[in-house]
């Protein structure tokens, strides 16, 4: 599965910036912005309700236009994720305009998540063959959840050397240089369809499990968005973590 290969580190390198983000987004709207629970969860929640909002057309466009194609437009919208993340540190003086900033940059995020983890698969699908389903859908797994591992560790110090401005340079950089580094490979045909399904045949086949992988992942989201707060409020201080009543606002 050598082929892999490159659509792995693409979709590797594309969670890797969600993955920077994760443990230092609670803490940054925390401690630099003065916000309480309600406006962490709704930033952060902001991205995973954009790549909700987002699959289904990812996917239509992975079929319709190749999946490299999608691939490269999830890097490009992670870029622009970065800008936006940027363009919060220079409204730091006002709170609400900063975190409407972050806001924005998250559902960004969201987006290009769709497209990079859809356009993989398909990209991954049309170069192995449907006969190797189950592993690319696998090891382009493998590579989504090896990132957001790495990520987190590698966000936190970031922020803990370069504050905030270090993840938005991050988000950034990483998506073009991967863009770069995927251009000049050879893309894959649109997935050819002598009927195509309806929407509601396709939701009808997967709704069981779609539900249930939902309802499983309601505490996960929760973790994402609080496990660092209640880890700099609890243990932080001895990690060079500042602990400080959360504020209510």
């Amino acid at each position: 599965m050598a082929e892999l290969v490159p659509i792995m580190a693409a979709v590797f390198a594309g969670f890797l910036l969600i993955g920077l983000a994760l443990p230092v987004l609670p803490l940054h709207l925390h401690q630099q912005l003065g916000f309480g629970p309600f406006a962490v969860g709704l930033v952060t929640g902001s991205q995973f309700v954009a790549s909700m909002l987002s699959r289904i057309g990812a996917g239509n466009y992975a079929d319709g236009r190749g999946g490299k194609r999608a691939v490269v437009i999830g890097l490009i919208a992670a870029a622009l994720a970065g800008l936006f993340y940027l363009g919060s540190l220079a409204l730091l003086d006002r709170p609400v305009a900063s975190a409407s900033a972050l806001f924005a940059g998250r559902a960004v995020l969201g987006a290009s998540e769709s497209f990079i983890i859809t356009g993989g698969v398909a990209w991954g699908l049309s170069v192995a063959g449907g006969q190797n389903s189950g592993k690319v859908i696998a090891w382009v797994g493998t590579a989504m959840f090896a990132a957001l591992a790495l990520g987190a560790p590698a966000g936190s110090a970031l922020y803990a050397a370069s504050g905030f401005t270090a993840i938005a340079l991050a988000t950034i950089i990483l998506p073009l240089a991967t863009l770069l580094a995927i251009l000049p490979m050879r893309g894959t045909s649109a997935v050819a369809s002598s009927a195509p399904q309806s929407w509601r045949s396709v939701a009808k086949a997967v709704w069981l499990p779609g539900v249930g992988a939902a309802f499983s992942s309601l505490g996960y989201g929760a973790i994402l968005g609080f496990a660092a707060l209640l880890f700099a409020e609890r243990a932080g201080s001895r990690y060079g973590f500042p602990s400080r009543p959360m504020p209510r606002r």
